[in-house]
């Protein structure tokens, strides 16, 4: 199940909250809260690198670099978009709403690696961190920010404790983006090849979180289920990423 070139890597997971202003960005932040917690369950160290909001509420987006022997294997599988459903906290009328995010999962590549990346190929900016990331960001002068300017990929690093060592960081999920984009454009020509085509919108979930009018957590890859919803939002994933793992070794998903 975990026999992929990178599996072992430490992994790079990026969180986007969708449209639906209040609600997708309160979404987003539970999903940052259910990765680190766990990675809290399984023993792996998980550093948010950046975490930016908008209105105060959750957050728009967030890159969580996290390590640990076979990190990239297993979160691997949480690729993809996860949808919410629930009466609205932010609802003043109490209605249902329908939350998106996404979640881009992809290996740390280390200096080592074939990434060749020109430095004219880079705009990097330095800036203060400021109130994004909340507890999880350090306030100094050095954060930074790095723009691959053939691809458009932005790339920022704030918590860290020296300038150096956020431009260090960037750079490595810097690669690791350029991987991943190779990656899925090398699917994509494979699927061509073979007639396949897969939908990636956000109507295309992977995982639906329902907290109302039942309480379920279904993954619609492999069919699995769990009806205590707070035990999953908890960090209690493991079961959905091993049935993953089972079925994807066996050519089911």
């Amino acid at each position: 199940m975990l026999d992929e070139p990178y599996d072992r890597n430490n992994a790079v997971l990026m969180i986007h909250s969708g449209s639906g202003g209040l609600d997708s960005q309160d979404w987003a932040g539970m999903l940052m809260r259910m990765y680190l917690r766990y990675c809290e369950r399984e023993g792996l160290k998980a550093n948010v690198i950046e975490a930016a909001t908008d209105e105060g509420e959750g957050i728009k987006n967030a890159t969580i670099l996290v390590e640990g022997e076979y990190a990239y294997g297993f979160l691997k599988a949480e690729r993809g978009v996860h949808r919410l459903v629930r009466i609205s906290p932010f609802d003043s009328a109490h209605r249902r709403h329908t939350s998106f995010a996404s979640v881009l999962v992809s290996p740390e590549i280390n200096d080592d690696a074939d990434i060749d990346i020109k430095p004219e190929d880079i705009k990097v900016d330095t800036f203060r961190a400021s109130g994004a990331g909340g507890q999880y960001v350090n306030r100094t002068d050095s954060a930074v920010r790095i723009t691959h300017l053939p691809t458009g990929i932005v790339v920022t690093c704030q918590n860290e404790r020296s300038q150096h060592m956020n431009r260090q960081t960037a750079m490595h999920v810097l690669k690791s983006r350029l991987y991943d984009m190779a990656e899925q454009e090398r699917q994509e020509e494979l699927s061509s090849v073979v007639g396949e085509k897969k939908e990636s919108t956000w109507g295309s979930q992977i995982r639906s979180y329902v907290l109302h009018p039942y309480t379920m957590v279904k993954d619609h890859r492999t069919n699995f289920e769990r009806g205590n919803v707070q035990s999953v939002l908890d960090g209690d994933i493991g079961d959905f990423i091993m049935e993953y793992l089972r079925q994807r070794a066996k050519g089911l998903c």
